[in-house]
């Protein structure tokens, strides 16, 4: 292979993406986080010609995104909330409106010194690592029923250096604490959703944590279902990512198990119901 400069490497492999009708701007990303660029030093290093080796790491990395790969997973890293985490085909890639969630409980409890809270459903620890890093004094624990999810989750607290109980579990099955706030991402996407999904998504991204039985709202049930268990015994609060047409069947979930609980939703940034808070 001829060398080439960073530049001249980045144009080739926009026009290879190009061809195939994808996003060219993810031969910008790709170099930069490979190569642990920012833009400046993009620039500053435009002219200078690409070793063989960095040269052969970064059209691999090309070819892995046109075959359908995440770039994500490709560089094995990915932004929420300010941080970068590790992430494998073990997690979802964490997204934007998942921070809103975030959001939300560290502005209904910015004046709480001490808390004790669960992320449910983990995966690659973001919520609770990013609540964690706000709020060092909260007491946080993190479940997942996916063991290989919870090591990508301990690699991520450790190379922030966060204090988080990791709990492999099914759901609330081993959960013996009592928590003030539980947060969740839960499986929301039903079966007859999968044509409008990215194939990228479908094809490496986990279907455990995608996809749920009974259109989507299995999760919600279950979840549904410890609370009104911990609801006669102990106050709190719940705060659920949701699917953006499933705002009316969780609110009724919860309605129906929870009668007595205090039912918020929330839109994102798009306008789109996607948060719900249940307080019991």
């Amino acid at each position: 292979m001829n060398k080439m400069t960073y530049f001249e490497a980045q144009k080739r492999a926009s026009l290879c993406i190009e061809s195939k009708n994808m996003d060219s701007s993810v031969a910008k990303y790709l170099m930069m986080e490979r190569f642990n660029f920012d833009n400046t030093h993009l620039l500053l290093h435009y002219r200078d010609e690409m070793s063989l080796e960095d040269n052969k790491q970064y059209f691999s990395d090309i070819d892995k995104y046109i075959e359908g790969y995440p770039p994500q997973y490709i560089v094995s890293k990915a932004p929420f909330f300010g941080h970068e985490f590790y992430v494998d085909n073990n997690v979802l890639i964490p997204r934007p409106e998942t921070e809103e969630l975030v959001e939300w409980v560290l502005s209904d409890y910015q004046n709480q010194s001490n808390l004790r809270l669960l992320d449910m459903g983990t995966g690659s620890g973001a919520i609770a690592i990013a609540l964690k890093l706000e709020h060092p004094n909260w007491q946080l624990s993190a479940a997942d029923i996916s063991l290989g999810a919870l090591l990508v989750a301990q690699k991520n607290a450790e190379n922030y250096n966060v204090d988080i109980n990791f709990i492999h579990s099914d759901l609330f099955n081993k959960i013996d604490n009592h928590y003030e706030v539980i947060v969740s991402n839960p499986p929301y996407i039903a079966d007859d959703e999968l044509k409008y999904m990215d194939e990228s998504v479908i094809n490496y991204e986990p279907h455990e944590a995608l996809f749920a039985d009974d259109n989507g709202l299995l999760m919600y049930r279950k979840i549904a279902d410890h609370i009104k268990k911990v609801a006669s015994k102990k106050h709190g609060c719940l705060y659920l990512e949701i699917g953006f047409k499933q705002k009316n069947a969780v609110v009724d979930i919860f309605i129906n198990k929870v009668p007595s609980a205090i039912i918020t939703t929330k839109n994102d940034f798009y306008g789109n119901p996607r948060m719900i808070r249940v307080k019991y």
